[in-house]
């Protein structure tokens, strides 16, 4: 059935649904009307097990003005520079420095990590904490109390990330728990 280009109103047979009635095509998916469940499904063009019962050319509209404009937005938006993170410095006792995680199993090899590495994960980390803090705080479905209750979860992962606060170069960029002091 996949090689076949359906237009409205081809017949098909369904081995579940029955007959059907193309209502509607696009490029990846066809829109049958069921008469046994009088419903529209929705079923991709190289479905295998549907049988045609009768099958009208596909007329092809040409693209409207809005379809042109949602694909260019979706290009736009998937090209977009990734939100730039803030130059955030890392203490100079640790430049160049290693992380080991050692497994208490002898048998398993340890796992060397650079500190500049994990440090930038830090930083991503507690920049989509202040993300997901705006969005939060600007999401019209949620009311005060609801805003208040996710805060709270907020500032308890930023209260157990301050053990990374020796990392960081400035005082100002470190991770602040409740009451806004380092834990």
């Amino acid at each position: 059935m996949s090689t076949l280009d359906l237009g409205i109103g081809s017949q098909i047979r369904h081995p579940k649904f029955g007959k059907g009635v193309v209502v509607e095509a696009d490029a990846s998916y066809y829109k049958i009307y069921f008469n046994f469940t009088a419903e529209v499904k929705t079923i991709a063009r190289d479905y295998p097990n549907f049988d045609l019962v009768e099958k009208k050319e596909a007329e092809y509209q040409p693209i409207s003005i809005l379809d042109i404009e949602k694909a260019v937005e979706n290009v736009i938006k998937r090209n977009q520079p990734k939100p730039e993170v803030p130059k955030v410095e890392l203490a100079q006792k640790w430049i160049k420095g290693m992380i080991t995680l050692t497994p208490f199993n002898p048998e398993l090899s340890n796992k060397e990590i650079p500190i500049e590495t994990f440090f930038h994960k830090i930083v991503m980390l507690r920049e989509r904490l202040r993300v997901l803090e705006q969005n939060i705080n600007n999401h019209s479905k949620l009311d005060d109390e609801d805003r208040i209750h996710l805060q709270q979860y907020i500032t308890r992962a930023y209260g157990s990330l301050t053990t990374f606060n020796v990392l960081f170069a400035d005082k100002a960029d470190h991770f602040k728990g409740v009451g806004g002091k380092d834990d």
